[in-house]
């Protein structure tokens, strides 16, 4: 197959069975270089299990994959330099520091040990390199990880749920970092189950159900292609009111209330990806 110049990652009916059982059902999809691309979904909707394919540690049951141009299955050897991974389940040695962990990491990729240090500074942990691992609290250890990802340059990143289990304050610190690295040029594959993470990270998003993508698009579009704009109304009698935008009875209905002087305060609220997720599903993120 030949891939075009400007794709990171093409999946073409990628699937996977376990027991009879199908976690990831067809799923086709292109994510561009320098991109970052989320996946979407609640726990269990085949979010590792495709970055497991995609990274060449799962083969497919049916389907193919090309990551970075070589086919996921038969080039596993050559892709591996070309990514970096990060999975939710922390594996670090915690006995060892920071820089232990990253210098040992740089020896099994051939990396010059120069290349430690950049990383430390490129994700904030310089500062702490040489303290004990099992000192680190759980923001830190998932930038160090991220650091290890990094050491050998990847073209491709792929992080699956960076901020699971992180308190909000460390996640918005991971959600930074992955910005930047992205504003650096850097493709990033991303999984989560956080809808507002992804509406801030990615500039196209795919929602999975039961393995299956069932809407792809820009976070923007898929908000005005599928959710619905009201507005919130605070009456002067205290009457709370939640008006459509797209509704004409509303409209006219706002508009009485303009003419009457019956409104106290007005507020536009659009469509968020976990409405929008709900709407095409029928189910909650968390479920």
């Amino acid at each position: 197959m030949t891939i075009k110049e400007n794709t990171a990652i093409v999946a073409e009916n990628l699937t996977r069975d376990f027991n009879g059982l199908r976690a990831v059902d067809g799923i086709s999809f292109t994510v561009e270089k320098g991109e970052v691309f989320g996946l979407l979904g609640p726990n269990g909707a085949g979010k590792t299990t495709t970055i497991r394919m995609l990274t060449g540690q799962l083969l497919p049951t049916q389907g193919r994959a090309w990551v970075a141009g070589y086919d996921v299955q038969s080039e596993r050897k050559l892709l591996q330099p070309e990514i970096g991974v990060v999975f939710e389940h922390q594996n670090l040695y915690e006995r060892m520091s920071g820089r232990e962990n990253l210098a040992f990491a740089a020896r099994l990729y051939a990396v010059d040990g120069n290349r430690v240090n950049e990383v430390l500074k490129q994700v904030g942990l310089h500062g702490c390199a040489n303290d004990s691992v099992k000192k680190y609290s759980n923001g830190m250890k998932q930038r160090l990880l991220i650091a290890r990802a990094l050491l050998h340059q990847p073209k491709i990143l792929f992080l699956d749920e960076p901020t699971s289990g992180l308190d909000p304050d460390i996640a918005r610190e991971i959600r930074r970092l992955i910005a930047e690295m992205a504003s650096q040029g850097l493709t990033v594959f991303l999984t989560t189950h956080y809808m507002e993470e992804a509406d801030q990270l990615s500039q196209r998003v795919a929602f999975l159900n039961h393995g299956r993508i069932v809407a792809l698009d820009t976070p923007e579009r898929l908000k005005v292609a599928h959710g619905q704009r009201t507005l919130k109304v605070k009456l002067v009698d205290g009457q709370l009111l939640t008006l459509s935008l797209d509704d004409p009875d509303d409209g006219r209905y706002l508009g009485e209330l303009v003419t009457a002087g019956q409104i106290l305060t007005l507020h536009s609220e659009e469509a968020t990806l976990e409405d929008v997720f709900i709407k095409l599903t029928g189910r909650g993120i968390a479920e």
